[in-house]
């Protein structure tokens, strides 16, 4: 089951679902970072019970998810609404409708435009992910690391990184880079304590799974 899937039917209550998963399998590690994202983003998306697991998103589902995650980059990034690059609005757009393969289209008119353009390779990065229902490829590993070249100091690409990290089933390598992050963080920044609260909360679900009997 997509952890994109499982995203859509999360409640308000992201932090009393990630307690009620801490002792869930290493599978659900998907939606636990779902969890994640959005108690981060301080907002949370509407229920849907009736969305049932498939191999593709329904396209509701991804219009959701990829709502979330241009609001997310945008709030990390201390933006308006509205991003500046002509490409990036346009893509924007497409991913707020699910449209993860157009969008990425798109942004590579925005690198092309400007390869120094850090929340450009920050959105094909996420619109990679999203575009193969979840996963990590190649692709989108390359997209995150041209994001913090292009800008070291951004906190948007290693929260998404370390997010995709964790969704894919690496919760280390995912604490490792959102601790990096925290450590850097500027005192004043927006997102420093939820970031802080989110860290140790998967701390408890590592240590959590880390004590579960082999097999489960």
């Amino acid at each position: 089951m997509s952890g994109w899937v499982i995203a859509t039917v999360l409640t308000v209550a992201a932090l009393a679902a990630l307690i009620v998963l801490g002792k869930a399998p290493r599978k659900s590690w998907e939606a636990i970072a779902a969890a994640l994202l959005f108690g981060l983003a301080g907002f949370a998306y509407q229920a849907r019970p009736d969305l049932i697991g498939a191999p593709k998103q329904p396209e509701a589902a991804q219009g959701k998810v990829g709502a979330g995650l241009v609001t997310v980059r945008q709030q990390l990034a201390g933006e308006g609404t509205i991003a500046s690059n002509r490409w990036t609005v346009t893509a924007d757009a497409l991913t707020r409708q699910g449209a993860f393969g157009d969008a990425a289209g798109f942004l590579l008119g925005a690198i092309e435009q400007n390869p120094r353009d850090s929340q450009a390779w920050l959105a094909l990065a996420n619109n990679l992910v999203g575009h193969a229902d979840g996963a990590l490829t190649p692709a989108a590993l390359y997209a995150f690391r041209k994001a913090a070249e292009a800008d070291p100091q951004a906190a948007g690409p290693p929260f998404f990184l370390g997010l995709a990290l964790i969704q894919n089933g690496r919760p280390q390598q995912g604490r490792a880079t959102w601790a990096g992050l925290l450590a850097r963080a500027p005192d004043n920044a927006p997102w420093r304590a939820g970031l802080a609260e989110r860290l140790a909360l998967l701390d408890q679900l590592i240590a959590q799974d880390s004590r579960m009997p082999a097999g489960r």
